[in-house]
């Protein structure tokens, strides 16, 4: 009861953020970022709470399909709360907000064939990278859409509504590849912890997960070559930010899919 209490909660908070953004838009003003983290810190707190409840059973962790994405989403809004207080980051709450909605309320609704986790210490480093470099590559590529977005909306000279409160065409950019690099370098540790610490069970299917994983990291590791050394920029960065996300999540979610819903 007070994990369902608490995830409610978190979900009105979240709603509260996406409704403040969007009356913002409205009236053409740009959202204040002392008032996003005052609601932004409560939705956190309950979100939180609700975790702890859900995840923890008998000393073992619960991984289960719908749960890890509430996880998921979670640490993204820490992570943008954190970098919010350097860079121009609370931007995208307005599509991770209802991404967080959305991600709370099935794990109140759905249940799947979850299994538990006892870890070990090797095993717990690798999650913990695995689910950062997630959350950095999961605020970049809001962040991409945000920037295809403004500039659509620039080629076409339409600066009105919510491209009149987003930073400059550069800043954004800017910002995209610094999540990027982040987020690589963390995928990076991540795949290596992983081929270290993880023990492979002979009866999971992994090669659907290394082959996703493998491509996620050939994508990034293209686009920030070519942005180093070819200087790559718009349609081209977005794309392969797209792309890159598309395979991680298939890496995780896609064997996850498989094994805890449809077998």
């Amino acid at each position: 009861m007070l994990t369902t209490a608490s995830l409610i909660l978190a979900i009105v908070c979240y709603l509260a953020i996406f409704g403040f953004i969007l009356g913002e838009i409205r009236h053409q003003q740009t959202a204040k970022p002392n008032h996003l983290r005052a609601l932004l810190i409560p939705a956190l707190v309950f979100h939180g709470a609700g975790l702890v409840f859900q995840f923890m059973s008998g000393g073992e962790v619960s991984l289960s399909f719908f749960k890890v994405p509430s996880l998921l989403v979670w640490l993204i809004n820490v992570v943008i709360l954190i970098s919010s207080l350097r860079k121009p980051t609370l931007n995208v709450l307005l599509l991770v907000s209802p991404m967080s909605v959305i991600a709370i309320a099935c794990t109140l609704i759905f249940n799947s064939n979850e299994q538990s986790l006892q870890l070990n210490t090797g095993t717990s480093i690798h999650i913990l990278l695995s689910l950062l470099a997630y959350s950095l590559l999961t605020i970049a590529t809001m962040q991409a859409l945000l920037l295809a977005y403004q500039n659509h909306q620039l080629r076409n000279k339409h600066i009105s509504g919510m491209v009149r409160l987003l930073p400059p065409l550069q800043t954004m950019e800017a910002l995209l590849f610094e999540l990027l690099w982040v987020g690589f370098a963390l995928l990076s540790i991540s795949i290596l912890t992983g081929t270290l610490f993880v023990d492979i069970d002979p009866e999971q299917p992994m090669a659907h997960k290394i082959f996703f994983s493998t491509a996620s990291w050939l994508i990034y590791a293209t686009l920030l070559f070519g942005r180093h050394f070819k200087g790559w920029r718009g349609n081209t960065a977005i794309r392969f930010t797209l792309g890159g996300f598309i395979a991680l999540m298939l890496a995780y979610f896609g064997s996850k899919l498989v094994l805890e819903l449809i077998l």
